[in-house]
């Protein structure tokens, strides 16, 4: 749907000074929205990539640099159109100073001058990230989303596919305190309007009163003028305090659980969702991935980038906070001081972490030896199937149904043959109807002669939780069958331990069942994995902040039991099990700290052994793993985004020197021929996949897209 553009008067920003011009010049091709029938959209740069666009929505003006990053500079390089939407001004008390600082208290508090600060100092960390120079220059003019309501729209100049959204809404002044007038109370119906708060030398004149409907189809035009193709966005679903604040005189409706992250976060995230919802009802051109990241909570997780990764987003976090006290020609202030140098203290810096951990097993081979891969466009499940076995050619995406599912699907093989997937889906709120999360599944029905498998319709198992609110905090499912075909879904629970349930029969589910810590207080993040091995053991596995736990059950009827301490060190989060050949697991995970892949066995009557530790490839996330009779297979994220490959036998060798980028977890699995396929998701909705040459040949083969044409080595 075409955007009405008002007659506007732009501004030109060299760092943070404002001069008034009427030139359009440079800038108007990118403004002017996408036309129904305008095929080719806006003229990007000959830089920008126009396959792939991201749309970030955040709460306050460093949520990016402090929870998205490095993905956001990775994007920002590889030339994709970036737009990042900022919510709220931050305004806090208005003082732009350390909290600390003498004479903090006798400061004035200026909130439309420390919001000018606050995007000060974003614009001049992103202007570093897309092209080493913070000073670049701005364009800085409005911009009408929804009819009667104003944003700043800036646009960096030497590269106009980077571009920054400024709402400036209040914010809630307060982490976790219930504020009636904040993101949350508007989200909640505490509020039925929020204002917003004009920062200083806005272009922007007036101050607007958003409802919720207001925030929603502001979002929603967002999504429709950009078309992105990834969405990224804060954590939806926090974890709560274990020890609940108390708060007096609350009104009833904010009445709820505390969260480790801050109220802004999670309802800035609760909107997208509701915009998503209502922006993949409608017409639009391209299909869009959805990925969340955790917010605060990670102070209380292992670090999962390496100390050069680390120092590295610091760089961009010390621009942001104005630690380099370099003028910018704004009297306003030029960064935020309340983070100022002080990012490397906190351990929001060391981490970068997807709400969902995604999952290796969304590629499986049908009978007739081809391969089928399974992913998330638009909160469908789709599907791709190779056109022939072993030929890397892919089918353009089907979708296989499925609404507002998130996070990840997986698919596991049924002893018939067919195919089973499972994701979870979020239930938005509605007049009797609570905001509520579900583990839900889907059946093949019958097997495809060349074509792509169908499937029945998607049923729901409901959740650990019978409270809607606790529901929200469960994990994502990990499936797995066993033996005797029975499935096993096994999830995070509300209170941090695990829950189990199990088909009966072609139609029939267990109960939800709590699997038992021994008495142990294990708080496991999401990221645990599951398989079965060559006697037909299951193996549950995962992590909490100081080591790994694993259970077992012997046999498809018996109820899984934790085991004696594994004593291995703690990981990062996500771990990937595969079956050794006979009895016994092999897993493999991320150190904390230097984000180095490490393996262990298990096997029976020896326990857990770590066995490898393999080069720094840096990067984070879930390494994928493949094992076979004379070959250990990984996959794994390196510290550009790209995945690298490593293969031995026993010990996987160094890694790969090339790689793609690509979103989430690789995929991987054996092809026919029991040789190890990577795949992986670009940006722009599309495969790439490489195969492992097998025993008699080193290496892989050449990446090849979803075509089947061989990609150009990015070195």
């Amino acid at each position: 749907m075409s955007q009405h553009i008002p007659r506007r008067r732009v501004l030109q920003a060299a760092g943070g000074g404002v001069a008034a011009t009427t030139s359009l010049t440079g800038v108007w091709q990118w403004l002017v929205p996408r036309k129904e029938d305008d095929a080719e959209g806006p003229t990007l740069p000959p830089k920008a990539i126009a396959s792939e666009s991201f749309v970030y929505v955040i709460a306050h003006p460093d949520d990016s640099l402090y929870f998205m990053n490095p993905d956001m500079e990775q994007a920002l390089l590889a030339g994709a159109p970036t737009t990042t939407v900022c919510l709220t001004g931050g305004e806090s008390d208005g003082r732009n100073a350390l909290t600390k600082q003498p004479g903090y208290r006798q400061l004035p508090k200026e909130r439309a001058a420390f919001v000018r600060a606050r995007i000060n100092g974003l614009r001049r960390a992103m202007a570093k990230m897309a092209t080493g120079d913070p000073s670049s220059s701005w364009d800085i003019s409005t911009l009408s989303l929804l009819k009667d309501f104003g944003a700043e729209l800036h646009t960096l100049r030497s590269a106009p596919q980077v571009q920054l959204i400024f709402l400036e809404l209040i914010e809630a002044r307060s982490m976790r305190s219930p504020h009636k007038e904040s993101l949350r109370g508007l989200w909640l119906g505490a509020t039925p309007q929020l204002p917003t708060l004009r920062p200083a030398a806005s272009p922007v004149t007036r101050i607007f009163q958003y409802g919720r409907r207001n925030v929603i189809d502001t979002l929603t035009a967002v999504f429709e003028r950009y078309r992105p193709t990834v969405v990224r966005t804060l954590d939806p679903n926090p974890t709560h305090l274990p020890r609940q604040p108390h708060y007096e005189r609350v009104p009833p409706v904010l009445k709820g659980p505390a969260f480790y992250d801050h109220q802004d976060h999670t309802a800035s995230a609760h909107f997208v969702q509701a915009a998503l919802a209502q922006y993949w009802g409608r017409k639009h051109a391209r299909p869009t991935v959805v990925e969340s990241y955790i917010g605060y909570e990670v102070s209380r997780l292992p670090s999962n980038l390496d100390t050069g990764a680390t120092r590295h987003k610091t760089v961009f976090l010390d621009i942001y906070g104005w630690a380099d006290g370099v003028g910018c020609g704004d009297p306003a202030g030029c960064g935020d001081r309340k983070v100022g140098s002080r990012s490397k203290d906190t351990r929001w810096t060391n981490n970068c972490r997807h709400r969902s951990p995604g999952t290796t097993r969304w590629v499986q081979l049908l009978p007739d030896g081809r391969l089928t891969a399974f992913a998330l466009f638009d909160g469908r499940a789709h599907c791709w199937t190779e056109t022939a076995p072993g030929s890397c050619t892919w089918s353009s995406p089907v979708a296989v149904g499925g609404s507002m599912l998130e996070g990840h699907v997986q698919a596991v093989l049924l002893a018939d043959g067919r195919l089973q997937l499972v994701s979870v889906r979020t239930v938005l709120p509605e007049r009797g109807e609570p905001h509520r999360r579900e583990v839900v599944t889907a059946v093949q029905e019958g097997k495809p002669a060349g074509s792509s498998p169908s499937f029945g319709p998607w049923r729901s198992l409901g959740s650990p939780e019978d409270d809607p609110q606790r529901s929200m905090e469960m994990g994502y499912p990990v499936a797995v069958v066993d033996k005797a075909g029975t499935v096993h879904v096994v999830v995070r629970t509300w209170a941090g331990g695990l829950s189990i349930r199990s088909s009966i029969g072609p139609r029939g589910w267990t109960d939800w069942r709590q699997l038992s810590t021994a008495g142990s207080s294990t708080m496991v993040p999401d990221g645990l994995d599951a398989a079965v091995d060559g006697h037909g053991r299951l193996h549950i596995v995962a992590a909490d902040a100081r080591t790994l736990h694993h259970w077992t059950a012997e046999t498809s009827g018996a109820e899984p039991r934790l085991m004696e301490p594994t004593r291995l060190p703690a990981a990062t989060g996500p771990i990937t099990l595969a079956p050794l050949v006979g009895e016994g697991v092999r897993l493999a995970t991320r150190q904390p700290g230097t984000s180095r892949v490490v393996i262990a066995d298990w096997r029976p009557g020896r326990g857990w052994r770590q066995t490898v530790q393999c080069r720094t490839v840096g990067g984070h996330g879930r390494v994928a793993l493949a094992q076979t009779r004379t070959s250990t297979v990984l996959a794994a994220r390196d510290a550009e985004g790209r995945v690298r490959l490593a293969a031995g036998p026993g010990r996987p060798g160094d890694w790969s020197r090339s790689g793609v980028p690509h979103l989430g977890t690789p995929g991987v699995t054996l092809d026919g021929e029991g040789r190890p396929v990577v795949v992986v998701l670009g940006a722009d909705g599309k495969l790439s996949s490489c195969r492992h040459r097998g025993p008699d040949k080193k290496g892989f083969t050449p990446w090849v897209t979803q075509e089947g044409k061989k990609r150009p080595d990015p070195r």
